[in-house]
């Protein structure tokens, strides 16, 4: 979905309204009734004229029964919180104080929040999302009946948008995550929850799509459904006509702030095996191997002359880490884990954090042409905050040769590492110079990065990299793929041959 999540906001953040949408069905509206043609063509038909079709066999004339059967294990969350935030600044989704606490950055304030969530046993553990419970001081979980319980934290996991509260008493209604067998997309779903604090809210619509990935961590990929849902909605269920829990409502695509027909929600084999695990022992644990991994693209493919789009591109391995010492590479396209084909990039994660520490992982990557397996000793995956520093953590040799590519290039010395800030453990040819009318200049390349790799091989100083470059041309390739690392990231980026 590219940088389609970048515009997700988290529910918890939706205020907008949405007139340009409005605006436009009045238009419609007003034509329809003067009788006006047109449409780009079209013929508008008077509604008086058209015959009601008949729901198809299995479709209800009514989900009045399934809502009156599962709303009352549908619950509102309310929560308090304190932050620091600067002075005059809003928080989306939350209440703000009626006045400032202080003067200055940084001020304590309470803040207020509200969301949805559901029983999934009849002892009170309740499903919900991470962000609406997310730094609360105080968590209450309001029933169909308005009685008001304090709720404790079970366990949350960020990673996946979860989290398990759990409320004192018994016989409470619930319901049961459909894990079974997933929706196709068509079916149709209802979504019950607490949108802008209307408890018991109840929307219907259908399966729009599957695979969509939730933009950061790619554990998820997010069911997206058309039934609307919006600011309040975020941690309660989506129903299949069963009433059976299919996912838990998470985010929504909005230009506007409200809702536009696309929202997303966590699949249900998801969220069910999350929430065992936060039951049972308050926290998840995943495998880990140590690497960064990115998408194969069109661009790749083309500059690597791969044979499809399928698999994860490995664009950095950790030092030490367990993929290092398993023999993994820079460059390396992962197409299976443990006998699992990895289509998207997001498949090695997911396959990988299912795996316990300690565990083995098999893999398959395609390299230099051909397929090798590897085995690899999976880790404890850290925390975040430990996986950002790892991730984050001679004479010299002179300039020879006219510029490549528009680059002039050198191999790295004590000097140029200096210079630039390059860590000991990058190795390459840092560019020193680029031709304001190349390619490379055109994608953004600057002195002080680092060419990695060329072509999927290693580059140590100008003449395996003239050679790789005169080699590609001879054969009319298109283009050439350079790994190249920035600030101790490493990013691959393909330069025009022509």
């Amino acid at each position: 979905m590219g940088n389609v999540l970048n515009s997700v906001k988290k529910n918890k953040g939706l205020v907008a309204g949405v007139a340009g949408g409005l605006m436009l069905g009045a238009a419609v509206a007003g034509a329809a009734v003067s009788g006006l043609g047109g449409y780009d063509g079209s013929t508008l038909i008077k509604t008086a004229a058209v015959t009601p079709v008949k729901p198809p066999a299995g479709a209800p004339m009514s989900f009045a029964d399934i809502i009156e059967r599962v709303s009352p294990a549908v619950v509102s969350i309310e929560t308090k919180g304190k932050v620091k935030v600067p002075n005059g600044l809003i928080i989306p989704g939350f209440e703000p104080p009626s006045q400032d606490d202080g003067e200055g950055e940084g001020n304590e304030r309470e803040v207020r929040g509200a969301g949805s969530g559901f029983f999934i046993t009849a002892d009170g553990y309740v499903v919900t999302n991470n962000h609406v419970i997310e730094g609360a001081d105080e968590i209450t979980v309001v029933l169909t009946n308005e009685q008001k319980l304090t709720a404790k934290v079970i366990g949350r996991d960020p990673a996946t948008d979860l989290a398990v509260l759990k409320v004192e008493g018994k016989n409470f209604p619930f319901v049961q995550f459909e894990t079974d067998q997933r929706p196709r997309v068509g079916d149709w779903v209802i979504a019950v929850g607490n949108p802008f604090g209307l408890s018991g809210t109840a929307t219907a619509g259908i399966v729009s799509a599957f695979g969509r990935p939730d933009g950061a961590q790619g554990y998820v990929d997010y069911m997206q459904i058309d039934a609307a849902i919006n600011r309040g909605n975020s941690g309660g269920p989506t129903f299949d006509l069963n009433g059976r829990v299919i996912g838990v409502n998470s985010a929504i695509i909005t230009p506007s702030g409200g809702n536009a027909g696309v929202g997303f929600a966590i699949p249900a084999d998801t969220a069910s095996a999350i929430a065992r695990k936060l039951m049972a022992g308050g926290k998840v644990e995943r495998g880990y191997i140590g690497v960064q991994i990115l998408p194969v693209t069109d661009e790749y493919v083309e500059s690597l002359s791969l044979p499809d789009k399928d698999g994860a591109y490995i664009a950095d391995v950790t030092k030490d880490g367990p993929a290092a010492k398993g023999g993994v590479q820079v460059g390396d396209i992962v197409k299976k884990v443990n006998g699992k084909t990895v289509k998207l990039n997001t498949d090695l994660t997911r396959n990988v954090a299912d795996v316990r520490p300690g565990e083995k992982v098999e893999i398959e990557v395609f390299r230099n042409g051909k397929m090798v397996k590897l085995t690899i000793i999976a880790a404890l995956r850290p925390g975040e905050d430990e996986l950002s520093r790892v991730l984050n953590g001679g004479a010299a040799t002179p300039e020879t040769g006219a510029p490549v590519l528009g680059l002039s290039v050198k191999p790295l010395d004590p000097t140029s590492r200096k210079t630039y800030g390059i860590e000991a453990d990058v190795s390459g040819l840092v560019v020193t110079a680029i031709e304001p009318t190349s390619d490379a200049a055109k994608k953004g390349l600057k002195a002080g990065d680092v060419i990695v790799r060329a072509n999927n091989l290693p580059v140590a100083n100008r003449a395996e990299f003239d050679k790789i470059v005169t080699e590609m041309k001879a054969a009319n390739r298109p283009s050439i793929l350079l790994l190249v690392n920035r600030g101790g990231r490493n990013v691959p980026l393909p330069l025009s041959l022509k």
